[in-house]
Formats: structure tokens, C-alpha cells, sequence
């Protein structure tokens, strides 16, 4: 019974978990990950499963953070907000058995001011965090072009 409350109280208010801030209601959907997940298991093996999708994230969060070039994009954000919904969102991509809680990318990036050089820059610490996880060189580039698309809502006009 109390898993059947927990989904129906995470469809009714995805907007803030545990240890994050709160943000304006949404609706959660699957649609709002950006992209269709892959089919079959193949993707999921290269990044080593759900923890190493987590290793991933984390790796990529910690980079982003600390980065001179973009670091102060991040500053204000919810980083345990951000690290579970990138989370989330690349498991359900990834076909990880994972569903996604998370905005949309345009509403999530709106007013950020995130330009193309800023989402470049992302992308090159996403590819690093890759690396540290030795996730093969076609896998990655796999998973970044199921990404790439998502540019269009996050890069501001």
C-alpha cells in the first residue's frame, strides 16, 4: 500500500522530493525526458547499469559546478534536485527502467540565458564524466545524439 501512495503522491506533486527546493506544479510525464529512450538493453549495459548512470551524472554535476567556464549557470540551482532529475531522465532515455519526474527542458531552462557555447561546454564535461565511467566512444556518442536535439529548448533565443 505504501508504494501504490508513494507513486500517486509523486504523480500529484513531482515538484519537490526530499531535500529540495520547491518549484511551481507541473504535470510529470515521460514526454518532458526530451527524447525517446532507447530500445533493448545494449545502451543500458555500456553505461554499466543504474549506478553507473548515477557515477555519470554525479561526475558530470561535480565538473559543471566547479567549472570556470559555466559553473555560475549551476550556482543558484538545487543540486540534489538537478543530480536526481538528470538522473531520472537519462535512465528513462537510456532504457534503465527509470521514470522521469522532471519539467520539461524548455520551461526548466527558461530565463537561464544558457547559450550555445555554455551548452558546448556542458556537453564536453558530460563527455569527460563518460570517460571516467569507460563508457565505449560509439555508446556515448549514441546517447548524445538522442541529446543533441534538446538544444533547441534549452539554448535561449
Amino acid at each position: 500500500m505504501s508504494l501504490i501512495l508513494s507513486l500517486l503522491l509523486l504523480q500529484a506533486a513531482p515538484h519537490a522530493m526530499p531535500g529540495e527546493a520547491t518549484v511551481d506544479p507541473y504535470v510529470a510525464s515521460n514526454a518532458n525526458a526530451g527524447a525517446t529512450p532507447f530500445t533493448g538493453d545494449a545502451m543500458v549495459k555500456a553505461f554499466h547499469g543504474q549506478d553507473g548512470i548515477n557515477r555519470v551524472v554525479d561526475g558530470m554535476v561535480t565538473l559543471a559546478y566547479a567549472d570556470p567556464v559555466i559553473g555560475e549557470i549551476f550556482t543558484s540551482h538545487d543540486k540534489v534536485r538537478l543530480k536526481r532529475t538528470l538522473v531520472e531522465q537519462f535512465c528513462y532515455i537510456l532504457n534503465a527502467g527509470c521514470v522521469y519526474s522532471g519539467r520539461d527542458m524548455a520551461s526548466s531552462h527558461k530565463d537561464l540565458g544558457v547559450q550555445r557555447k555554455d551548452m558546448n561546454r556542458l556537453v564536453e564535461l558530460l563527455q569527460q564524466a563518460m570517460r571516467a565511467e569507460k563508457i565505449d566512444f560509439q555508446a556515448q556518442n549514441r546517447f548524445l545524439s538522442k541529446l543533441a536535439p534538446m538544444h533547441h529548448d534549452v539554448v535561449g533565443r
